[in-house]
């Protein structure tokens, strides 16, 4: 067995392992919910809030299980499936939808309002459910959501959530190793969604809030999640957008998807292949995102 475990930044040599052999078999009846939970009350695995990372633990344990170095429990309940089926965010919101016209400089001063955990966070999903073409999809792992707003007005909304794990282009660009980019991947914020409203037609607006936003996510990030990022990320649909927007925030395109998508076994092009995009937060992004922790 391998010296150390990895998954999603977090590390576990053997002896950890055993601790968490000996937490299973001193509570035979509890639930993998419960497990998780006394787990991350042993490490104090919690995030900036103080919240417990159960979530994480839980994927981390059934990583462990499923590649035999723990035995979990049988599951108590299957989760309830429904083909076809999610739950969708709620969209009956009363809104301005006037036109939102002129000159960038015209706008009553913009506001980035984070929202995840506040009492917008419903406006938020229902804007991006109503208006975003993928609609949406609730985030998995580390993650914010921006509104923004031009005085009282929603004019646009960004979400922002752990990265991909494996992505050739950007892997190579900095010049991670396979070990150090598992220590490091969460050092980096993927941007899942950015939508401008519809009914929103100001020149510039996009990039410029792009800029904003690049000044302000680490700290962010780091209030909640007690780490910085250096470096953020996006994929841009070739068929749909040619991605102006980000380039002219200085985001620079690395390359393409292989539009394969991460479970191919067949080697076939079955998704639409995007470009993949950049941004370095720093001038030692590389320095940073290459160290190993000792």
């Amino acid at each position: 067995m391998e010296t150390e475990i990895h998954y999603h930044g977090r590390s576990v040599n053997r002896d950890e392992i055993q601790f968490i052999r000996d937490l299973i078999a001193r509570h035979p009846q509890a639930s993998r919910w419960r497990l998780s939970r006394l787990l991350c009350e042993a490490w104090d695995w919690r995030y900036a809030s103080g919240t417990l990372r159960d979530v994480h633990a839980r994927g981390f344990m059934l990583a462990l299980h499923r590649s035999g170095h723990i035995e979990l429990p049988d599951r108590k309940m299957a989760p309830r499936k429904h083909p076809g089926r999610r739950r969708r965010p709620a969209t009956d919101f009363l809104l301005d939808r006037h036109p939102i016209r002129g000159a960038l400089n015209e706008l009553e001063p913009l506001s980035l309002r984070q929202v995840r955990g506040d009492g917008d966070e419903p406006l938020f999903d229902g804007l991006i459910e109503s208006h975003h073409y993928l609609r949406y999809s609730k985030p998995v792992g580390e993650n914010l959501k921006y509104l923004v707003c031009a005085g009282d007005r929603p004019v646009a909304c960004l979400a922002w959530s752990s990265a991909p794990w494996h992505m050739g282009p950007r892997d190579r660009f900095i010049g991670w190793t396979p070990a150090v980019r598992r220590r490091n991947l969460h050092l980096l914020a993927y941007n899942t969604r950015f939508l401008i409203l519809p009914w929103v037609q100001v020149p510039h607006l996009a990039s410029h809030i792009l800029g904003l936003m690049a000044r302000r996510l680490s700290a962010d990030w780091e209030a909640l999640y007690a780490h910085p990022v250096y470096y953020l990320e996006t994929f841009v649909d070739r068929e749909r957008f040619a991605g102006t927007c980000y380039r002219a925030a200085n985001w620079r395109c690395l390359g393409q998807t292989t539009g394969r998508g991460i479970k191919d076994k067949v080697h076939k092009v079955t998704l639409p292949i995007k470009d993949v995009l950049g941004y370095p937060l720093r001038r030692d992004f590389r320095r940073r995102l290459r160290e190993v922790a000792p």
